[in-house]
C-alpha cells in the first residue's frame, strides 16, 4: 500500500484516458483519500468519470487562473483533512491559435494564456497548497510534461510552456525545500488523451514514438505513466525534488530510433 493514509488532490481528470484518472485510480487501490478538481464546463465529465473510480470521490470546482478559486479549495481541504500530502497539477492548455503550425503568427493574448495555465498555475498551486503540504511533514507536488528540450512538431507554443514548467519545477523545488515539500515532473511520451487530440498535426510526434521508443510504447495505456507519478507522491523518494523523470519508453535517451540487432 504505497499510498495508504495519503491525502491528494488530484486534477485534470476529464476522461477514464486521462493521465489524471489513472493516477487516481491507482492511488486508490494504494491507500489514498482523494479529492478531485474540475472546472467549468469540463467540471460535469469531471463529476460523471469519478463516479467510476473504485471509490468515488469528491470533485471541488478549480479554475488553476484564479486566485480565489485556489483559496477556496485551500480552505475547503483545510476543514476536511488539516493537511494535503500530494498534489497532481494535471492542467495543460494553449488557445488552437497557438498550435499546429501557429508558432510565428500566435498572438500575445493567446501565448500568455497558454503559459498562464499551462505553466505558471504550477507555481501558483505550489504557493496556495504550500502551507497544507508543509503541515504533512513534507509533502510531494508532482506535475505532468513533455520533453522541452527540442521543437516537436505541432506543438508550438505548448512546447514553449512547458519549458517554463520545467523552470518553474525547478525554482518551487528551491523555495518549498525549506518546508521539506518535493516538487518533480514526470515528463510523459504521447498519449490518446483528449489533451492530445485537441493538438493539430500531433499524429507526426506519436506516430512513430512506438518505433523510436527502446523499451516500445503503446499510446492507449496511461497507467504505465500513472506508475511514476504515484511512486513521486510517495514516500519512497524523499530526497528527490526539482527533477524531471522522463516516462516515455525511453525515446528521450536516444537520437535515432533503435535498428534491428543481429543474432
Amino acid at each position: 500500500m504505497l499510498l495508504e493514509n495519503k491525502r491528494l488532490l488530484i486534477t485534470g481528470v476529464l476522461t477514464e484516458a486521462s493521465i489524471a484518472w489513472s493516477v487516481a485510480r491507482l492511488a486508490q487501490e494504494q491507500g489514498a483519500e482523494l479529492v478531485l478538481t474540475g472546472f467549468g464546463r469540463g467540471l460535469r465529465l469531471t463529476e460523471r468519470v469519478a463516479r467510476r473510480l473504485p471509490h468515488p470521490p469528491d470533485v471541488l470546482e478549480l479554475d488553476v487562473t484564479r486566485e480565489e478559486d485556489i483559496a477556496a479549495v485551500a480552505k475547503d481541504l483545510d476543514a476536511r483533512w488539516g493537511r494535503v500530502d500530494g498534489l497532481l497539477h494535471a492542467v495543460a492548455f494553449a488557445p488552437q491559435h497557438t498550435l499546429g503550425g501557429g508558432f510565428l503568427t500566435a498572438p500575445w493574448p493567446d501565448v500568455a494564456t497558454a503559459v498562464h495555465v499551462s505553466a505558471y498555475s504550477f507555481v501558483a498551486m505550489g504557493r496556495g497548497f504550500g502551507g497544507l503540504l508543509a503541515r504533512s511533514g513534507g509533502g510531494s507536488l508532482v506535475g505532468l510534461d513533455f520533453d522541452a528540450t527540442v521543437a516537436w512538431p505541432a506543438y508550438d507554443w505548448m512546447g514553449v510552456a512547458k519549458s517554463a514548467l520545467e523552470g518553474c519545477c525547478r525554482y518551487l523545488a528551491r523555495d518549498l525545500g525549506a518546508r521539506a515539500t518535493r516538487v518533480n515532473l514526470v515528463a510523459a511520451g504521447p498519449l490518446h488523451t483528449a489533451a492530445a487530440r485537441a493538438i493539430p498535426g500531433a499524429e507526426a510526434v506519436s506516430g512513430p514514438w512506438a518505433h523510436r521508443a527502446p523499451l516500445g510504447w503503446d499510446l492507449t495505456d496511461s497507467e504505465p505513466v500513472a506508475r511514476v507519478v504515484c511512486a513521486l507522491l510517495s514516500d519512497w523518494m524523499p530526497t528527490v525534488t526539482g527533477e524531471i523523470v522522463h516516462a516515455d519508453g525511453g525515446v528521450h535517451a536516444v537520437g535515432a530510433a533503435p535498428g534491428p540487432t543481429k543474432g
